[in-house]
């Protein structure tokens, strides 16, 4: 059957981008990574790449990026407290137009009150010793930092560290660039609250010749589990200069990572950390930039791994460390303490087969082994179901009788929770069939953690696409899943369908918890019989100041809705319209702030981390 006639301009607009890059050194970086990856992982990379944005970065930039009336009025704000700001950086034979951009970059900022600390480890380059004369004779701001001798990346910004006279303090390499409305960005949200700590921005990359703005980043806010697994953080990190002060600087020994190993130092140390969601940051790519070439700096990432095991030996965590194919990303799995008791609540319907699926998955691959199943029997009619349940009771699983008539889920789960006899609930839907064999393991660990309310995992439809990698709030209006649809062996954006990290929630059809966090929170809402009582149980765990955890290495296939069927007539649409009201009620503020865990700038319209198209991302500061 041919193709539509759209299909075919999109694949031949892919294929004719795709030509347009491959240039020599373009070649050499795609044989590199065919030889670390192998053909399989690299196929999937490559078709990721080669996938168009639906909403173009370039276009999207220059709406959101500040205009120069835009910079006017900010340079007329008088602000009634102007912290200074010193941007610290470590240069080392910077080429001209390099070091020339960068220093600009700081000179067309709209906020004043700064100063720039270059160390400069090249003291046998006399086009740098120049340049720098320059600049430091006409703007007072630019200062100069001679050290004898190239001494290292973390000594030099030591060096220059050391010379910063600011009230903050800003990490900045040498061949990049701020936006001119970097520090003004900082600066009015310190005159609004004089309290924060820390401050870290979206960034994006940039050519050499600056011919091109792509590959944003656009990140959440404070998230430690994903910072365990990327140093999301990166750039632009500024910190308190007191904090700066007490972390002792950077740590030689981790050279490669040591802006990794201090962004945790740092934000251990810190109160209030705050991410301004607007690009104001550009990382230059080049060849030899871990930018453009993660291979460059493979010691870089063994530097990493150690700065996350010392991350988690200061919060006495205990936990393994190991490296992912993907360059810079790590996996951390947490100690087991023991086997506490794990009460698996599964509410049941008739469907036997599809039941019996999901329990004999639980018996041939769980390794754990302490735990009990509790099957929460509701309204059921077939005989076939309450044959299979006296199988069920002769092997010791308790079948319990919910006395109410129709489906609440949320009342169905609160009915078994007070029969479970478990330190942990894993709540898990009768539809669900185990992959992981680990699974328990993973979450008992991530749960024992104190900060810790409830984990989640990766769910997959049986034709192997996403049906769950965490819920994003707001999506859809309420709330929806991240990454609905992509195929199991891609990564999602930024690898986040295949990271452990912070979400605000995870579905219930596999959710693990402290039964003390359940009970603490008051359980299930009832008023929710059907729709988001999952989101809405998460959301108040996260008021009650725990974490919620996606993790993607427990996964498990999810025959969706089989038993409740669809909501196809008009007392169930009346009932999820109801339930929406609800949540927007109960949720009104967070609906409107947007979810942490998320980012402002991304799209609401679908689930794939895409830009938003509504004109309604964050745009720069007006009075």
């Amino acid at each position: 059957m041919e193709k539509p006639q759209g299909v075919k301009k999109v694949s031949n607009m892919k294929w004719l981008r795709f030509i347009r890059k491959l240039k020599p050194y373009n070649i050499q970086k795609g044989l590199r990574y065919l030889k670390h990856y192998g053909p399989k992982e690299f196929l999937i990379r490559l078709s990721e790449r080669m996938e168009p944005e639906e909403v173009p970065y370039g276009p999207w930039r220059e709406q959101y990026c500040a205009k120069e009336e835009d910079l006017a009025r900010q340079k007329n704000h008088k602000f009634s407290y102007c912290p200074k700001i010193s941007v610290v950086v470590p240069a080392y034979r910077t080429p001209e137009i390099f070091l020339r951009q960068m220093i600009e970059s700081l000179e067309k900022q709209s906020y004043e009150n700064w100063e720039l600390v270059i160390g400069n480890a090249s003291p046998e380059d006399e086009t740098m010793a120049r340049i720098l004369e320059e600049y430091t004779g006409k703007d007072p701001r630019v200062k100069n930092v001679p050290i004898p001798e190239n001494i290292g990346i973390a000594e030099n910004t030591n060096a220059a560290l050391a010379a910063a006279a600011g009230d903050f303090v800003g990490f900045m390499d040498h061949d990049d660039l701020l936006a001119p409305d970097a520090l003004f960005e900082i600066a009015i949200r310190l005159e609004k609250d004089p309290s924060i700590d820390v401050f870290y921005t979206d960034e994006d990359k940039v050519r050499t010749d600056l011919s091109e703005y792509f590959q944003p980043h656009f990140k959440p806010d404070f998230n430690l589990d994903l910072l365990r697994s990327n140093n999301y953080i990166c750039h632009f990190f500024v910190v308190r200069r007191e904090i700066a002060e007490k972390t002792g600087g950077l740590r030689p020994e981790y050279n490669g990572a040591q802006d990794y190993d201090y962004i945790f130092r740092c934000t251990e140390m810190a109160g209030k950390i705050v991410h301004i969601p607007r690009v104001l940051y550009h990382w230059r790519v080049h060849s030899a930039s871990t930018a453009d070439n993660p291979a460059s700096k493979l010691y870089a990432y063994e530097a990493g791994k150690k700065a996350i095991e010392g991350n988690l030996a200061r919060c006495g965590e205990e936990g393994t460390v190991t490296l992912r194919s993907d360059y810079g990303f790590y996996d951390v799995d947490y100690k087991l303490r023991g086997t506490p008791l794990v009460s698996i609540l599964i509410p049941n319907k008739d469907q036997a087969d599809t039941l019996h699926t999901c329990l004999e998955s639980i018996k041939k691959k769980c390794m754990y082994p302490s735990y009990e199943i509790l099957i929460i029997e509701n309204n059921s009619t077939e005989e076939a179901t309450f044959s299979y349940y006296k199988e069920l009771e002769a092997q010791g699983i308790r079948v319990l009788k919910y006395p109410k008539q129709g489906f609440n889920y949320s009342a169905i789960n609160n009915f078994g929770v007070k029969e479970a006899k478990g330190e942990y609930l894993l709540f898990l839907n009768n539809d669900m069939e185990i992959i992981t064999p680990d699974f328990m393991e993973k979450m008992v660990s991530n749960l024992q953690r104190p900060q810790i309310g409830a984990v989640g995992a990766k769910l997959y439809y049986p034709d192997n696409t996403v049906q769950h990698a965490g819920i994003i709030i707001g999506i859809g209006g309420i709330a929806g899943h991240a990454f609905l649809g992509l195929a199991r062996g891609r990564s999602g954006y930024l690898h986040k369908a295949s990271l452990q990290m912070n979400v605000s929630a995870v579905t219930a059809a596999c959710m693990m918890m402290k039964k003390e966090v359940f009970e603490e929170v008051g359980g299930f809402e009832e008023e929710l019989s059907v729709a988001f009582n999952d989101v809405d149980l998460c959301l108040r765990i996260g008021k009650a100041g725990y974490k919620i955890v996606y993790n993607p290495h427990v996964e498990l296939y999810h025959y969706e809705s089989k038993s409740r069927g669809a909501e196809d007539d008009e007392k169930k649409v009346r009932r999820f319209q109801s339930e929406i009201e609800f949540m927007r009620s109960r949720w009104i503020g967070l609906l409107k702030a947007g979810d942490p865990c998320y980012n402002p700038n991304l799209t609401l319209a679908s689930w794939n981390y895409g830009l938003r198209a509504d004109g309604r991302g964050v745009k720069p500061w007006t009075k």
